[in-house]
């Protein structure tokens, strides 16, 4: 065995050698690299690269494989996706590097989405910090620790854009807004791949879905999307494009159609725009059985459709075998070329070359790093402090909050009580029984200084069967099969008792997610009941809000005085909820998409375009205007939204001056002061209108922020700065250009409440 890899490395080396060398760490290095391996291999083994199957105990979708290793013995395995722990990827590594022809290592990918074992906050929340260290650093330690576990390959940053909370998978984005996406894009590229992609810590990044994703009809998750291209251009593409540009290692195609074309299909998409107009020279690897899923869009047999998706310029296939079981035939019958099969190839051999994977194959499978660097004690901290910047106060009439510890607290509610559920969705390798509950970091925040009486109150939702679909994953939901009356009973009792009731409701970790969209996005109507008959005992009540999307709330925005916005927070979830109720930590949280006053107000944005006949501002209903007879057009809650323990005073905005030409770059500065009673953080925000242009436009558009701590009573000067480019935008040809005119600038602490001046710019 051993003279065989060697007579292989040393054919390797020889035909490396036979070429000019390129400068090591090139592009042109690694390509000379990846060529010195495709020249020794078969058709088979080519095709093989091309192949990533399901290898291990965490499985997602509908799909399966058997008999991985002896695919991998065989040549026929490029990768494997979801297989966890050090040892099983070391045993997989081997049988690829001792017991195949070509000993070429694997790629090992996996759903590291906000974080490994170690949980942040599902990435709706990341980004409502809008702290882009904090983002990076969550990155980071998620990098560190799977890359301990063998993990090289991470299907993280999601980007997609979003403006329908009805979809699942708005919890596992950015929110709606492409400017903000594309800055977080940047952080958690850098902290997943670092500087250096085959440091040891260090894992390859995958931006995803390439395209569209976030906008299906009906909030319906895998449905069409259907929008113009200046749309795509302006309103949610920028996010990839910058991902692309900050160095992201691959891209993951969509399950939607783009244009009438499934993206993973679609040359336009991914070659014209993605490798010729953007760039990008990594590789494209399907989502779960996309190409396969090509099939009920209409677009052929699996033959027809693996080699459309090779001949747009897809890579790899995850899970679906379409290019394992299509392609040979399809050469054969001059379906595809020799070339794009090699071109596949040469992009994964070189992805493999840059992960440092040739040089040690094993260099991802170290047991002792396994054994210290994951779910550290250190990493937990790091996570409880990133979650509590992460919540979202969302209203605190009568300063309820941040309470006292002293009296009787009345926990009430399903969510009050489940560790499994703090993680959310997407977090499959996390430690679930291990996280922390709102009840456990309520118990160990009051110690002996207040008493904590509890009540479940109510399940998750009222129908069993609904209930039986999102206690799934390792997240059961614990239902409680005593009759409704008697459990809201016990929950008023103990509100009685109590001095003010926290009241743990809204969605379980599964109720948002892939496959997890909602038609009805109110609060659970049994969970509403119980919310009624505990605010008819006259106590306070501090609603603690769980939710993977925006939620419908108007009832509890009228009725409840206290609404905390906790998303799901991850392994140190409650410890962080109560740092915020106690006022050890000052929430700072702003919102990334708009909450809704009910579901037929969807899709709401804060960066729509007028109509012809816009509702005066400040006005509900006008005949013949743009507006509903049942309800306003205002959000609940704007984007950007956030309250604090303290107050801040925003000043007048000062420019340096009002007529600018050409390249004169616009200096943006306001005062922001901390009027109140608390230290905290304000996240300043930077909003422009463009007046008049050839197309039409936002109302505003974000285009800077700065988060910012003050401590009471004192102020600092926060300042922009704006060029030409930063106005730019895709005209109706889709020219990326700057039109001159009147720009209004705005400043404040979200979309709604601003200052207001205006530039003339030619």
């Amino acid at each position: 065995m051993r003279s065989s890899i060697l007579v292989v490395l040393y054919l390797i080396v020889m035909i490396a050698c036979s070429q000019p060398n390129a400068d090591k760490g090139s592009e042109a290095y690694y390509l000379q690299k990846a060529d010195s391996i495709l020249a020794l291999m078969t058709l088979e083994e080519k095709i093989g690269q091309l192949n990533l199957p399901v290898g291990g105990d965490i499985t997602t979708g509908e799909a399966g494989s058997s008999d991985v290793l002896n695919a991998i013995r065989e040549g026929k395995v490029g990768g494997i996706f979801n297989l966890k722990s050090a040892e099983k990827i070391k045993e997989a590594q081997r049988v690829a590097f001792e017991e195949s022809r070509l000993k070429i290592p694997l790629l090992i990918g996996m759903d590291v989405i906000h974080g490994y074992e170690t949980l942040f906050p599902i990435p709706l929340g990341l980004s409502s910090t809008w702290d882009m260290e904090l983002i990076e650093k969550s990155a980071r330690i998620a990098a560190q620790e799977a890359s301990a576990d063998g993990i090289n390959w991470t299907f993280s940053p999601m980007v997609d854009v979003s403006r329908d909370p009805r979809w699942g998978r708005v919890s596992e984005g950015n929110g709606e807004d492409p400017f903000l996406g594309a800055e977080i894009a940047k952080a958690m590229i850098r902290g997943y791949q670092g500087d250096d992609l085959s440091l040891q810590n260090t894992i390859m990044a995958c931006v995803k879905h390439f395209a569209l994703y976030g906008a299906p009809e009906a909030g319906r998750d895998y449905n069409t999307v259907d929008m113009s291209r200046q749309r795509m251009f302006n309103e949610y593409l920028l996010p990839y494009k910058v991902a692309v540009e900050s160095g992201v290692g691959s891209v993951m195609t969509a399950f939607n159609d783009v244009d009438g074309i499934p993206a993973t299909g679609n040359k336009w998409l991914m070659t014209d725009l993605l490798r010729e107009n953007w760039g990008f020279n990594g590789f494209v690897v399907t989502d779960y059985t996309a190409i396969n899923e090509m099939t009920p869009h209409g677009l052929g047999d699996l033959q027809k459709v693996s080699a459309l998706a090779l001949n747009a310029g897809v890579d790899m296939d995850m899970v679906g075998e379409g290019f394992l079981t299509t392609l040979e035939k399809s050469l054969k019958e001059g379906m595809v070329s020799q070339n794009q099969i090699d071109q596949a190839v040469r992009r994964i051999l070189i992805a493999k070359f840059k992960l440092g994977l040739f040089e040690n194959p094993f260099r991802y499978s170290d047991l002792e790093r396994s054994k210290n660097e994951i779910f550290t004690q250190s990493n937990r901290q790091i996570a409880r402090e990133i979650a509590s910047q992460s919540f979202v106060l969302l209203k605190n009439d009568g300063n309820i909050l941040p309470l006292s510890q002293k009296g009787t607290i009345a926990l009430i509610g399903p969510m009050a009580d489940n560790r499994e559920n703090m993680a959310g969705t997407w977090s499959v390798a996390g430690k679930f029984t291990e996280s922390v509950s709102l009840r456990d970091g309520l118990e160990k925040a009051v110690g002996n200084q207040m008493n904590i009486l509890y009540a479940r109150g109510a399940n998750v939702v009222e129908d069993p069967e609904f209930e039986e679909r999102v206690s799934i994953f390792g997240k059961p939901t614990y239902r409680d099969e005593r009759p409704e009356e008697v459990m809201i009973q016990e929950a008023v009792a103990a509100a009685r008792k109590s001095n003010v009731i926290i009241a743990a409701m809204g969605e379980a970790a599964e109720m948002s997610g892939e496959a997890s969209s909602r038609s009805d996005i109110e609060l659970p109507s049994n969970q509403r009941r119980l919310l009624q008959a505990l605010k008819a005992t006259g106590k306070p009540i501090i609603l603690v809000l769980f939710t993977g999307r925006p939620m419908a709330l108007k009832w509890e925005a009228e009725n409840i005085p206290s609404i905390l916005n906790v998303w799901f927070a991850g392994s140190e979830a409650g410890d962080a909820i109560a740092d915020v109720l106690f006022g050890k930590v000052n929430p700072s949280g702003k919102l990334t998409a708009t909450f809704p006053q009910n579901v037929g107000q969807i899709p709401i944005f804060y960066n729509h375009k007028n109509t012809g006949r816009p509702l005066p501002e400040g006005q509900w209903f006008q005949k013949f205007r743009s507006n509903y007879l049942d309800v306003s057009n205002d959000p609940l809650y704007p984007f950007g939204f956030g309250l604090s323990y303290t107050e801040f005073q925003y000043g007048d905005i000062q420019l340096n001056k009002k007529e600018l030409r050409g390249d004169e770059v616009l200096k943006i500065s306001v005062e922001v002061r901390n009027t109140g009673k608390y230290d905290g953080a304000e996240v300043v925000q930077l909003y422009v209108r463009d007046r008049e242009a050839s197309v039409t436009r936002p109302v505003k558009e974000l285009k800077g922020f700065k988060k910012v701590f003050l401590k009471t009573g004192e102020s600092q000067t926060v300042n922009f700065e704006l060029k030409q480019d930063d106005l730019k935008f895709y005209n109706y040809d889709l020219d990326f250009v700057f039109e001159p005119g009147e720009f209004d600038i705005m400043l404040g602490s979200n979309s709604r409440d601003l200052n207001i001046s205006r530039v003339n710019w030619n």
